[in-house]
């Protein structure tokens, strides 16, 4: 398509105003081009949100992002917020299993070891016995997908699936770890496990990139005031260099019009356009996209969501006394209601600050599935939280404040073959001159994944196929800071 169509003085509109429809309009606008970003709702961020609680500011979605991608990070610089990029005060968290709490085992990639050791009381005798028989099994194909838990539990049995491996992705999908693809959801793993004999093996040579890597910074960063600020100062820039951004402006159709350009039609207004980046979910791209590109349409109908909540306690601080470390996440195996917490006014030293007198933690409820749990009055969950954080900490002072937020199908799921059908989207997509998707449901649920999917989708309106390929190249792609997290 012609780079023209996104270049100086071209009228591109960005449907969508969660961090991938901002940080689309950011770099457009570096491009020349005139923006206007419609969000049907009120309040811009998507997922990310940062508001209070008892005075104490919190994240209400994602509370950090991986540092070792630069999309995110390099965005944050770029809106003015260096000064407030910080890492965890402690990254040490726990696994609450079998009836205690056990430091989280070091040495594996989301959850696969790459050996037995420091997994006792985590695993059976049994299940550290099938770890140690892993070398002697024949070598297995992958193929061109499989379901990470299928073939995790194969190679290694089902316990390191059950306590090991759902537990971790569940944090950043939401997800059944028997469902989702192993090489979307851990490509660096799935990629190594096509070139190793043996799965501990595949580890093993993941964690060695990992160790080269850890020698430039952390792992993760997060902002002061919360990642939820991101998003704020990604809109402030766009409309301080002349960004158009319509809030509760429901973006309701899209069509071609007679020049070859678009029209998108938000209520009573009419928008021109060069270009259209799509930048919402699923069900509501595949609304948009169905009369002009129903290929496209029908294959994003077809993607799945898993809800959850954050559950979020401000405690007296004279009134809490937790173990060490950034908090723990929980097998679902075990029967909890909780599938992690954290302990935020230990794991943000900027939190630590905001009251001395004041302890903030959350919980997260939900996971692909179950609705019961998620069926409940913010009451229960708060009472089911403080259940569960009694149980695994011995907690037992009440909460001053509770707050719980509700991310309804906010998490995309990844079953195996997603990236056939995410390839089969822009397909469809590229066949139309200046449409281009981007969102966490292509190629990553986490912030550094969304920001490089807007930046793909305006390379692509550019004429540049090099975005996407970036994409499918990236050896890092299995992320947290999703609302997961």
């Amino acid at each position: 398509m012609s780079a023209a169509r996104t270049g100086t003085g071209q009228r591109v509109v960005v449907v969508g105003g969660g961090i991938a429809g901002l940080a689309a309009a950011h770099r457009l606008l570096d491009r020349g081009a005139r923006v206007t970003v419609l969000e049907a709702g009120t309040r811009l961020g998507g997922k990310l949100v940062a508001d209070r609680i008892e005075g104490v500011r919190v994240d209400l979605g994602a509370e950090s992002m991986l540092a070792r991608r630069p999309e995110a990070v390099g965005l944050a610089r770029e809106v003015g917020l260096a000064d407030r990029l910080q890492p965890p005060a402690t990254s040490t968290a726990a696994i609450w299993t079998r009836g205690a709490l056990r430091p989280m085992p070091k040495g594996h990639v989301m959850g696969v070891p790459g050996t037995a050791d420091a997994l006792a009381g985590v695993l059976s005798d049994e299940g550290l016995a099938r770890i140690a028989r892993e070398a002697d099994l024949p070598p297995t194909e992958v193929g061109d997908d499989v379901a990470v838990g299928e073939y995790v539990a194969a190679r290694l049995g089902r316990e390191v699936v059950d306590r090991l491996v759902e537990p971790l992705l569940g944090g950043v999908y939401a997800g059944d770890a028997y469902r989702l693809s192993m090489r979307s959801a851990v490509p660096q793993l799935f990629r190594a496990a096509r070139a190793h004999p043996s799965l501990t093996e595949a580890v093993r040579a993941v964690q060695g990139q990992t160790a080269a890597a850890a020698q430039s910074g952390p792992v993760f960063l997060g902002l002061e005031g919360g990642i939820g600020t991101l998003p704020l100062a990604v809109a402030a820039s766009v409309t301080a260099r002349g960004g158009e951004i319509l809030t509760g402006r429901a973006a309701t159709g899209l069509r071609r019009d007679a020049e070859g350009g678009w029209r998108v039609t938000a209520g009573d207004l009419v928008l021109p356009a060069d270009a259209v980046v799509v930048a919402v979910p699923a069900p509501a791209a595949a609304g948009l996209l169905a009369a002009e590109c129903p290929g496209a349409a029908a294959e994003l109908r077809a993607v799945e969501y898993a809800s959850m909540a954050l559950v979020t306690l401000a405690y007296r601080r004279a009134d809490v006394s937790l173990p060490q470390g950034s908090g723990f996440l929980v097998p679902p195996v075990d029967g909890r209601t909780i599938k992690a917490s954290t302990f935020s006014a230990q794991k943000w030293a900027w939190s630590a600050r905001e009251d001395p007198e004041l302890f903030v933690l959350r919980t997260s409820v939900g996971r692909y599935g179950e609705t019961e749990v998620l069926g409940r009055d913010d009451a229960d969950l708060v009472e089911v939280s403080r259940h569960d954080l009694r149980e695994a900490t011995g907690l037992t002072a009440a909460p001053v404040a509770g707050l719980v937020t509700r991310w309804t199908d906010g998490l995309p799921q990844y079953p195996v073959g997603h990236h056939a059908r995410v390839a089969r989207i822009r397909e469809h997509v590229a066949g139309l001159p200046g449409l281009a998707v981007c969102g966490a449901q292509y190629d990553g649920v986490g912030i550094p994944a969304c920001v490089a999917s807007a930046y793909a989708a305006v390379d692509q309106l550019a004429g540049d196929p090099r975005g996407v390929q970036r994409l499918t190249a990236d050896p890092v792609q299995s992320l947290h800071g999703g609302a997961g997290e």
